[in-house]
């Protein structure tokens, strides 16, 4: 048998090697850092942890993981002629894998229908909160529609979406309610505010693209400073609904995080609101963040 022969039928016998290409596509990183919401919603929603419901909270980020992917290789399919155009990305598309457009588009088909068959598990709230959050999608991503560049808008559904994804994991133990309406507007405007910031790091190649961001048809200052703005409201909401008993008093101290983040935006400015001055404060806020949520988890499980 030649060498070529051989290598071909051992190709042949692994398709497995095509799969574990395609799903390379994914954005893992951003997908699993997104988790942490539905997640909290549903320790926020019950009042103890019998093996049961840590089952249930295991299915929950399983199905919650496949949705947000589903969320961003849609955006990545849809917004390809784009992310060529963008040196910042160009050597991260799929394409240089040798992966084609359709094989993404299924790949994100996929994806969806994995993520509605686990959370069907639990109900029609779960289920309809779920198709809820992928319809926004469609109608930020697809390319028909492309509310991305749309201004204001485009805020608005990450609001939407924001909150929905909290009450993904709200609803798997309790009723989405007015209380969890307020809870999950905190991680809301936390997705909102990261949002501007991600689009004023964006706002050149965009501009390049003809997309019209917030950054781009605002400037990249007005949506900087806006972004700041809104986590400030959003620790200060957090700070009022902790005085108000809603959640736990120690998540109070979220007030302490505002300062650092401050100055580490002030320091953004001076540096001229570069991409990688940009990049580097996402990375520092999104650390923040990510202990404030541990915080959440070790109040909420050990703080009743």
């Amino acid at each position: 048998m030649s060498p070529t022969t051989g290598t071909a039928l051992t190709f042949r016998q692994h398709p497995a090697h095509g799969v574990l290409r395609l799903l390379s596509c994914i954005r893992l990183g951003e997908v699993l850092v997104l988790q942490g919401s539905p997640l909290l919603g549903a320790l926020f929603a019950t009042d103890h942890l019998a093996r049961a419901r840590c089952g249930a909270i295991a299915l929950l980020g399983a199905g919650s993981t496949f949705l947000i992917a589903h969320v961003f290789v849609l955006n990545d399919w849809s917004g390809m002629s784009y992310d060529l155009r963008d040196p910042n990305r160009r050597n991260g598309m799929f394409t240089t894998g040798g992966i084609t457009r359709n094989g993404v588009g299924y790949l994100s088909l996929a994806l969806l229908v994995a993520a509605l068959l686990l959370l069907s598990k639990f109900g029609s709230s779960t289920l309809a909160i779920a198709v809820a959050i992928a319809g926004l999608s469609a109608l930020y991503s697809f390319p028909r529609v492309h509310l991305k560049g749309v201004p204001v808008l485009s805020s608005v559904l990450h609001f939407a979406g924001g909150l929905l994804h909290f009450l993904l994991g709200y609803s798997v133990f309790t009723a989405p309610d007015w209380r969890g309406i307020q809870i999950g507007s905190f991680f809301a405007l936390v997705f909102v505010a990261g949002h501007l910031t991600h689009e004023t790091r964006d706002s050149d190649s965009d501009r390049v693209n003809d997309i019209r961001t917030n950054a781009v048809t605002f400037g990249k200052m007005r949506s900087f400073i806006g972004g700041l703005i809104l986590f400030t409201i959003a620790d200060i909401l957090l700070v009022v609904l902790a005085l108000w008993s809603i959640v736990p008093r120690p998540l109070s101290v979220v007030v302490l995080i505002l300062p650092l983040h401050v100055y580490w935006s002030l320091k953004t400015i001076q540096s001229g609101l570069t991409f990688a001055s940009i990049e580097r404060l996402q990375a520092r806020y999104r650390a923040l963040y990510a202990g404030m949520g541990l915080w959440m988890v070790a109040t909420l499980l050990f703080g009743r």
